[in-house]
């Protein structure tokens, strides 16, 4: 025994390297999950008397096959894997390859994010088995009771069982398939914490955390996607400003916030991303996106980006992907180049219904886009009319009491 990381520091790496091969061992996410959290459990009674194991992995996997070993000895249903885990078990080096390790992995993931379960399902399975939150931190991110997530996990778990769901290493058209879905997941995942549409804080640093890790996770895993590069840099770049979004549990706008107290660590890595993303010469959203990110990270001040360069970028996500939400973004970018006027315009011509970004007029950001440019033009009562209506929308109450706040400063 060494001088090692606690149980708390090895579970981040080691959770879902040790879920993902017992995955591929048993089948069975349920029963996956269940050997590795009481492998965890065990751990963090051995190691705090006996030390720390000099390889806490294959530690952890060799108790955690055990368990499911002693498992399946009382369950008649999984007597045919009996023969495959105790080979396993007995292998003197307990462990598997690295290349293997990816695979399992990536194969969890996908698997997380099948098309045949619903989208809070694939988030949710994600943060349980990929991230290894606790069901009651799921729970808190959904704002519903722990046994109201249980439930739903379970249904989840049954649903891939019954409908026998692959956790198996995806073939390359499985794998640019499903790509497009995961990023997806990872990136609701940030958008939650980032702007919390639920919790009365705003900024929720914790889901930011693990969909940051996600998407290292995965461009770990999927390490030749330009998409896959794009997202870890968007979310990095964005995450870069998270301490300065909040003053006193009010939101500060971007023009406000304190650029000196930006993670430039962050800013560097998610640069140093985005232009790996680059390389491979083929862009998509996430990385158009993540440039725009960078536009804002790298700018000296507010007035000082580069407006003209973000409008532009939102030109090309237009033409490629057109939507309300793009148009919105980049009515606003307008703003700054050719004044409120213009803004303006160009925002009321934008269709509120729309197929691909839903009902922009039950969008907070999209009114109080108009009550600022109503507001610099000088329009006060339009102004206020449009800030009551993102209040109304407003599901989050820091957000709320920020818009009463730039409401009230017109009267």
């Amino acid at each position: 025994m060494t001088e090692s990381p606690e149980v708390s520091d090895v579970f981040r790496t080691e959770w879902p390297r040790l879920v993902a091969t017992l995955l591929r061992d048993v089948g069975d996410l349920g029963v996956a999950e269940d050997a590795a959290q009481d492998a965890f459990v065990e751990a963090a009674t051995r190691w705090s008397a006996d030390g720390t194991p000099d390889r806490p992995g294959a530690w952890l996997l060799t108790t955690a096959r055990r368990k499911v070993i002693d498992r399946i000895r009382r369950e008649k249903r999984f007597t045919e894997r009996m023969p495959l885990l105790v080979e396993r078990d007995d292998r003197q080096d307990s462990g598997v390859e690295p290349g293997d390790i990816l695979d399992d992995q990536l194969a969890l993931l996908l698997g997380c994010c099948h098309p045949a379960l619903a989208p809070e399902a694939q988030v949710a399975l994600t943060l349980r088995a990929v991230a290894g939150l606790s069901t009651a931190q799921i729970a808190r991110a959904f704002l519903v009771s722990e046994s109201t997530m249980t439930r739903r996990l379970t249904r989840s778990k049954t649903k891939i069982r019954d409908a026998v769901i692959p956790f198996d290493p995806p073939d390359l058209a499985t794998l640019n398939a499903r790509l497009p879905a995961v990023c997806g997941v990872i990136y609701s995942i940030f958008t939650e914490g980032h702007a919390s549409a639920t919790d009365a804080v705003l900024v929720r640093g914790d889901l930011c955390d693990e969909a940051i890790w996600l998407a290292e996770l995965l461009a770990t895993l999927v390490p030749d996607d330009p998409e896959v590069a794009g997202l870890h840099a968007l979310l990095l770049l964005i995450d870069a400003r998270r301490h300065t979004r909040l003053a006193d549990g009010v939101p500060v706008l971007l023009a406000h916030q304190d650029r000196s107290q930006w993670d430039r660590a962050a800013i560097g890595r998610g640069l140093a991303e985005l232009a790996r993303a680059h390389a491979f010469q083929s862009g998509g959203m996430f990385q158009f996106q993540a440039a725009v990110a960078a536009l804002h990270a790298t700018a000296p001040s507010f007035e000082q980006t580069d407006w003209s360069g973000v409008v532009r970028l939102y030109d090309v996500m237009l033409r490629r992907e057109p939507s309300a939400l793009i148009a919105l973004n980049r009515a606003i970018a307008v703003g700054r180049v050719d004044g409120p006027d213009v803004a303006l315009r160009a925002l009321d011509a934008i269709p509120l219904a729309d197929d691909l970004a839903g009902d922009l007029d039950d969008y907070v950001y999209f009114h109080s886009a108009r009550a600022e440019a109503l507001a610099e033009l000088g329009r006060h009562d339009e102004s206020r009319s449009a800030y009551r209506r993102a209040i109304a929308l407003s599901t989050n109450a820091s957000e709320r009491s920020e818009l009463e706040r730039r409401a009230a400063l017109l009267t």
